[in-house]
């Protein structure tokens, strides 16, 4: 009737790697600048620059982001947010606040949600080049030799 377990269960692979914050601007830090990489990023303070991400990019309840696009696979906004996005999802919390147009494959509010701009909804998005972070660029090793 009981049958006994040895087996390690089989894993199941997923279609895409988890999304998860892996750094935090915390609530009173001002940043300007660019932001580019792989990862998670949580913004609860104020945020200024360019913003291109391979991964999640969360604006928090005290977050304040203004920036010309921000380009990401998901993006959360339960702040402020004055500029465009281009990411696969998009979700604004009741809470999120945006000013500009959104570039997605799936959207969705809360009852509450502010934007001002244009929705257009593809099957598919171009996230763009990955920008590279300056650190070990063809620079930095030309100046080694």
């Amino acid at each position: 009737m009981f049958k006994k377990k040895d087996e390690v269960p089989e894993s199941v692979p997923s279609a895409a790697p988890a999304m998860r914050v892996t750094s935090v601007l915390g609530d009173g830090i001002a940043w300007k600048g660019s932001l580019s990489g792989s990862g998670g990023v949580r913004v609860e303070g104020a945020f200024e620059g360019d913003i291109n991400l391979r991964g999640l990019f969360v604006v928090g309840e005290s977050g304040r982001v203004t920036c010309e696009h921000v380009r990401a696979n998901v993006v959360i906004v339960a702040g402020a947010l004055r500029g465009n996005i281009t990411a696969e999802k998009v979700e604004i919390r009741h809470t999120g606040r945006v000013w500009g147009d959104v570039v997605t494959t799936a959207f969705s509010t809360e009852e509450g949600a502010f934007l001002r701009g244009q929705i257009r909804m593809e099957e598919s998005v171009d996230l763009g080049q990955l920008v590279e972070s300056p650190v070990g660029n063809a620079e930095d090793e030309s100046e080694e030799n």
